[in-house]
């Protein structure tokens, strides 16, 4: 009875979530963004040529992923400064505490809603524009496409724990978004340091610096896609950029596990 008790009362917070995160039209609004961007991008690419058919997969995989990425961090970074900043502004998250779950287990509903249906309506959208525009061209290649969209989704899963860690400290939705939007615009620019440092040192240690935080640059460099005018400037192999990914991940869930722990023991109301 108590497990069910326990069953029941995660699902009401999930859906208690899922509808302030996704009031009409966000959810409709986002859906149709996401399908539009990777549809809209998949066509572009597919008008292109590339020396292997490898290269091309990573190619449309990488050029599908860049808007629909953005638009989902967009989103990732409403719900979670807004869904469960709102909540512990107002102190609504003592309402939660009342019901029969452990505090992990209510953070986990709450990024289920957040993060978890969103990622659910990227991959998608995605699938779904590369199933209709190539899937003759990606199946021998699943393995690349895999490969591909963990590289690609570390960063914005990195950035979105952040915020998160973030709207925990501050426990101000607004403040929680203006510093994740300038957290978000100082990496940019310390990822396009970076590149610049590469290219006017021909030296490899500023993208395996990089890397480590965004592993979707261990495979660009995979691919040559940093390169100077004496040749690339890093070149791992495939298994190189897999540890790269494993890295990037690891970091992810520091921060993930740092937010539990804070939200489980540290957080007082």
């Amino acid at each position: 009875m108590t497990e069910k008790r326990k069953g029941r009362a995660f699902l009401e917070i999930f859906a208690s979530a899922l509808q302030e995160d996704y009031r009409f039209p966000i959810l409709e609004l986002f859906a149709f963004l996401y399908a539009l961007s990777s549809f809209v991008l998949a066509g572009f690419n597919l008008m292109g040529g590339a020396p292997s058919e490898e290269l091309a997969v990573y190619s449309l995989v990488f050029s599908l992923s860049g808007l629909p990425l953005n638009i989902f961090l967009l989103l990732v970074f409403k719900n979670i400064a807004f869904g469960l900043g709102s909540d512990l502004e107002k102190g609504t998250v003592q309402t939660i505490f009342s019901y029969p779950l452990k505090r992990h287990a209510v953070l986990t509903a709450k990024l289920l809603s957040a993060i978890g249906v969103s990622l659910l309506i990227f991959f998608s959208a995605q699938m779904f524009a590369l199933m209709i525009l190539a899937s003759d061209r990606i199946l021998p290649y699943m393995h690349i496409v895999v490969l591909a969209y963990l590289a690609n989704l570390s960063y914005p899963l990195l950035l979105a724990f952040i915020i998160l860690f973030v709207t925990l400290l501050v426990r101000k939705g607004g403040s929680a978004l203006v510093l994740g939007i300038v957290l978000s615009f100082l990496i940019n620019v310390f990822s396009g340091v970076a590149q610049l440092a590469a290219w006017m040192t021909k030296s490899a240690v500023p993208l395996q610096i990089l890397a480590v935080f965004n592993p979707a640059v261990a495979l660009q460099s995979h691919y040559n896609a940093f390169s100077s005018i004496v040749g690339p400037i890093w070149e791992p192999n495939l298994p190189e950029v897999m540890l790269y990914v494993g890295a990037g991940y690891a970091l992810v869930f520091f921060v993930l596990i740092l937010s539990y722990d804070y939200f489980g023991r540290r957080l007082n109301l």
